[in-house]
């Protein structure tokens, strides 16, 4: 176990290693559009589209890898009201419905970032298959991450013990 827990801490750091590298080169770009259109009076375009595609990445990428599930948002107003078994209840109701949807949804989204290999953006002339493929790892993130809940909720000792996720 610790050593699926060292695995795990690993993947977290990297996934945390590169949104910030991401996220330093979206402000890096948005700099470079700044002195391109307003020093230089050339915008270009593919600082735009750069910009645009890092950010997506950088949301579902750092969600799928960096994100713990005691960072994911809740609504603690009401979920801190209740008692601790009627958290466990909508732990697994919210864990079930999550991975059922995204599961449910991911042989259309995979094949839709599939079909998207014929288009490619404005700029850079990339595919758009491969702006849109980091939905996949991000949906299969969070279908382990909705399962993980469930059985946190179903054996609270393991949540216990398990509680720096």
């Amino acid at each position: 176990m610790s050593r699926l827990l060292s695995a795990i801490n690993h993947l977290h750091r990297f996934g945390e290693i590169i949104a910030a590298l991401l996220l330093g080169s979206v402000f890096a770009v948005f700099l470079l559009q700044i002195v391109f259109r307003y020093v230089l009076l050339m915008p270009v375009g593919w600082t735009v589209e750069w910009v645009t595609i890092a950010w997506v990445w950088v949301i579902l990428f750092g969600s799928a890898f960096a994100l713990r599930s005691r960072d994911m948002i809740r609504l603690d107003f009401l979920y801190l009201a209740v008692s601790e078994r009627t958290r466990r209840v909508f732990d697994v109701i919210a864990g079930l419905f999550g991975a059922a949807v995204l599961g449910w949804t991911l042989p259309a989204c995979l094949e839709f970032v599939q079909f998207m290999q014929i288009e490619r953006t404005a700029y850079l002339r990339w595919p758009y298959s491969w702006v849109f493929a980091v939905y996949i790892p991000f949906a299969l993130s969070m279908i382990v991450h909705c399962l993980w809940q469930v059985v946190r909720a179903l054996a609270p000792a393991l949540a216990r013990t398990h509680s720096h996720d």
